[in-house]
């Protein structure tokens, strides 16, 4: 693949480690139960990328470190902006000069996600800064006009062992998900910040799909599901886009999925793959599985 690398914009734009968010003591799952459990936000020391997506005792938990800023237009820029596979770097307390990645992005609570090695974590406090050097948005490959990057680093693209074949995206993917079961983030303005959910009240449907698995990072192709101008329905589309939290009880809600390639017409054609996730591509677990 031919990338247009040599045209885009690297530009800093800048978090601080946000502090765990809580609205309420209980929240009331599909099931009707009450529940208090650890949400979003934080240093999250033992779920990181790699982990399993499903199964721990929380609610859209977001691995390794969730920063924000808390105006407005500048936290829209570092959501926009900040790419998944970009160099974070701390540049404030004790950590200060350590260098991590950027995994994920949450809408909703406008998050971006940032992977650190366990021992960073251990220095990081609430507040820090952390400055991402954001290139991506706009990166194009070259001969396939109809097919739209998003949120991704070129280098991350580059090691996603993406093959040109017949006019079409060959794409590995750990596993393809109906388009039925994609929940909250359905009708997003845009697809270049944040994440939708696959929902996951029917464990049935997951385990006939093989999503009962799903790890935070794998790759995931989305059928009839179009990310090109914000999230719809659109027959013959595929969305690929990355695990980036937890499940949840929520109705409606689930694992998230922040989207990085999106085509009409048959254009991505996805290729199963079980090792098929960005811990691994960007070197930053030699194994996946629990930390």
């Amino acid at each position: 693949m031919k990338l247009n690398r040599d045209r885009l914009v690297k530009i800093s734009v800048l978090g601080e480690v946000s502090s765990p968010q809580l609205r309420a003591p209980y929240r009331v799952g599909f099931d009707g139960v009450a529940r208090l459990l650890p949400g979003v936000g934080g240093i999250v020391y033992n779920v990181r990328v790699g982990d399993p997506a499903l199964g721990w005792a929380g609610d859209h938990v977001e691995p390794g470190v969730s920063i924000k800023v808390k105006d407005e237009q500048s936290n829209g820029a570092l959501n926009a902006l900040a790419c998944l596979g970009n160099v974070a770097v701390v540049v404030s307390g004790e950590a200060r000069g350590e260098r991590g990645t950027v995994v994920g992005k949450h809408g909703g609570i406008e998050h971006v996600l940032v992977d650190f090695p366990p021992d960073v974590l251990e220095r990081l406090v609430l507040g820090d800064k952390i400055q991402i050097r954001a290139c991506g948005q706009g990166l194009e490959i070259e001969g396939f006009p109809g097919v739209r990057c998003m949120n991704l680093d070129p280098d991350l693209l580059e090691r996603m062992q993406v093959e040109a074949a017949g006019g079409r995206l060959r794409v590995p993917v750990v596993a393809e998900v109906p388009p039925e079961l994609m929940g909250s983030g359905i009708g997003s303005p845009s697809s270049e910040r944040g994440d939708y959910d696959i929902t996951t009240q029917d464990r049935e449907v997951l385990r006939e799909h093989g999503l009962l698995g799903l790890r935070l990072g794998d790759l995931v192709a989305v059928r009839d599901r179009s990310g090109s101008f914000g999230r719809s329905y659109r027959r013959g589309s595929i969305e690929v886009g990355v695990v980036v939290h937890t499940d949840s009880y929520l109705a409606g809600h689930g694992p998230g999925v922040t989207t990085v390639l999106t085509a009409d017409g048959g254009k991505i054609e996805p290729v199963r793959h079980p090792r098929a996730n960005i811990a691994l591509y960007l070197g930053l677990r030699e194994e996946i599985g629990h930390a």
